[in-house]
């Protein structure tokens, strides 16, 4: 098998960056969307996979601004001018679906990297296989990645959204811990009636 390098989608300085979502509350599916200019990618992604990436930037932003002095100048909160609660850019078109997500800081220009690598798909009938039957472990690269570098108060506002986009779904319950939908009956534990 030969190795090709992934096509890169990069996006420096984006005019926007944000989660959003396709559909109703228990139905949605949700994006990362970036655009520069008239250059729009949008990138499919599961509801766990928006939160943790905010919940992540949060931990990042947090460390970075309790360096002595507050070096890169990171806010404590989302400044005003950088919220966003618009819908995503239409038509909304998934490029891919995104697997593995990584989240890095760059020191030399003060900004947040994340990047989004589409799944790889594996025709399995092409493996060559051990004819003992023993696992062999392959190493796949993913044909498509998304590379955003985002300053840091941006960085605030996108983990800001998302945080908000999952909370607008479906309610939870307090109780069992399940989405609620129409007449919903929860389990409880043994003990409770």
């Amino acid at each position: 098998m030969e190795d090709m390098a992934p096509t890169v989608h990069a996006f420096d300085w984006p005019d926007r960056f944000v989660v959003g979502t396709v559909g109703a509350p228990g139905d949605r599916t949700f994006f990362l969307q970036v655009r520069t200019g008239q250059d729009v990618v949008s990138v499919s992604l599961e509801k766990q996979q928006a939160s943790a990436l905010a919940d992540r930037i949060d931990e990042v932003l947090d460390s970075l601004m309790a360096e002595d002095g507050n070096p890169f100048s990171v806010p404590s909160g989302t400044p005003v001018e950088l919220d966003d609660t618009d819908p995503l850019d239409e038509p909304v078109a998934d490029l891919f679906r995104a697997g593995t997500m990584s989240l890095g800081w760059d020191p030399n220009i003060s900004q947040l990297v994340i990047e989004a690598y589409a799944i790889a798909e594996i025709d399995v009938d092409a493996l060559e296989g051990d004819a003992s039957g023993e696992i062999v472990e392959i190493e796949i690269e993913p044909d498509e990645v998304l590379r955003v570098k985002i300053p840091v108060g941006s960085a605030r506002a996108f983990a800001k959204r998302a945080r908000d986009v999952v909370s607008s779904g479906r309610p939870v319950c307090s109780l069992c811990g399940e989405p609620m939908e129409g007449d919903h009956v929860c389990e409880l534990p043994d003990g409770f009636r």
